[in-house]
């Protein structure tokens, strides 16, 4: 994933929270002005500062390393990859914690599609492409 992409998927985790960069800099430690340069797609966080970001944007480390090329790019990117972590930025958007909440486990991937899709209309938001 390229720098842009990367900081523009970590500006919509951190918006999903409903944090502003000054909140997650007071969280992790991280400083705004880094935060924002990160984001601008500017700087690639080090596996240090995903460590910091993953519990407040409620994301795994793992993926964020993943995200960021610290553990290596994968060659391609599969539907169901996508899908998935389409799904997972739905779930974690603050706005949609309501109600029942899934989990995620035993559902298909025409089932997360669903939901994707039906997020995407709610919100304006393009997450699959």
């Amino acid at each position: 994933m390229d720098l842009k992409a990367l900081g523009d998927y970590l500006r919509r985790l951190r918006q999903a929270q409903g944090l502003s960069a000054r909140e997650v800099s007071r969280r992790t430690g991280v400083s705004n002005p880094y935060l924002i340069q990160i984001e601008k797609g500017q700087r690639r966080p080090s596996p240090d500062i995903l460590k910091r970001l993953a519990p407040v944007y409620g994301v795994s480390l793992r993926h964020l390393l993943e995200m960021a090329g610290h553990l290596g790019e994968p060659e391609a990117v599969s539907e169901e990859a996508e899908v998935e972590r389409a799904f997972q930025y739905v779930m974690a958007d603050p706005r949609f914690q309501f109600g029942t909440r899934l989990e995620g486990k035993g559902l298909t991937v025409e089932a997360k599609r669903f939901i994707v899709q039906m997020y995407e209309r709610l919100t304006g938001k393009r997450l699959l492409d």
